[in-house]
């Protein structure tokens, strides 16, 4: 599933703080109705805020922001996490997801001692496996794991650098300030993984040439086997 879809890109960040607040665990915040926001708090490289909005009975989705220790290694590497899971189907994926992947990701940063490209990749195949393995003891008692999935958008800043790694079809986007006018420019960092993108599709087809309903056009809108837009 790795294989193709990932895509990691590294910019250029300068932290402006040295200070470190754990909000992983951060329960602080305001509710308004659907709506739950945070205006300000504070990470290792500066500010952030951040705002989540209910659109299913059931939240589907999960997001988190770890700031501090990369490692487990009183060395470091130190730094700030982000991860937003954009669940569908329902909760389990997004939810193992932001149990385990910054775990794995503290884990393989400890063993190369660094923060890589590598180490992403290697902490997104562990928790991709990690919820197989759950699918496939579940499968007996609950056959409808099988059907849930969550896309995984996730950026570190390490070192004064920022990784962004994607699998499906939700976006990174940098905004980027004019000094000269005031102007806030968007600057897309990612790529998303969606039937509706014909180089997508040509790569679907390519990598099943057997299945001829591998993606399908239903009610206008392409989608894989006619179910699902990510690919």
């Amino acid at each position: 599933m790795l294989s193709g879809l990932m895509n990691l890109l590294r910019a250029c960040w300068r932290p402006s703080s040295d200070r470190y607040v754990h909000t992983g665990s951060d329960a602080v915040g305001r509710q308004d109705g659907l709506l739950w926001y945070k205006d300000t708090g504070q990470h290792l490289n500066g500010e952030f805020s951040m705002a989540v909005v209910q659109a299913n009975n059931l939240l589907e989705d999960q997001s988190q922001i770890e700031s501090g220790p990369l490692s487990s290694l009183e060395s470091g590497p130190y730094g700030t996490f982000v991860g937003v899971y954009d669940g569908h189907g329902g909760p389990e994926t997004s939810r193992y997801i932001n149990d385990h992947l910054f775990h794995h990701l503290k884990r393989f940063t400890s063993e190369q001692q660094s923060m890589s490209v590598d180490v992403i990749r290697k902490a997104f195949q562990a928790t991709e496996e990690g919820f197989l393995s759950v699918v496939t003891k579940q499968w007996p008692m609950k056959p409808q794991i099988a059907a849930v999935g969550s896309c995984c958008l996730v950026g570190v800043i390490c070192g004064g650098t920022l990784y962004v790694a994607n699998l499906g079809d939700s976006r990174v986007v940098l905004g980027r300030l004019v000094k000269a006018t005031g102007e806030v420019l968007s600057v897309q960092l990612s790529a998303e993984h969606n039937a509706g993108i014909e180089s997508v599709r040509q790569e679907l087809h390519s990598l099943h040439p057997d299945d001829s309903r591998i993606v399908v056009l239903k009610h206008n809108v392409w989608r894989v086997k006619g179910l699902i837009q990510v690919s």
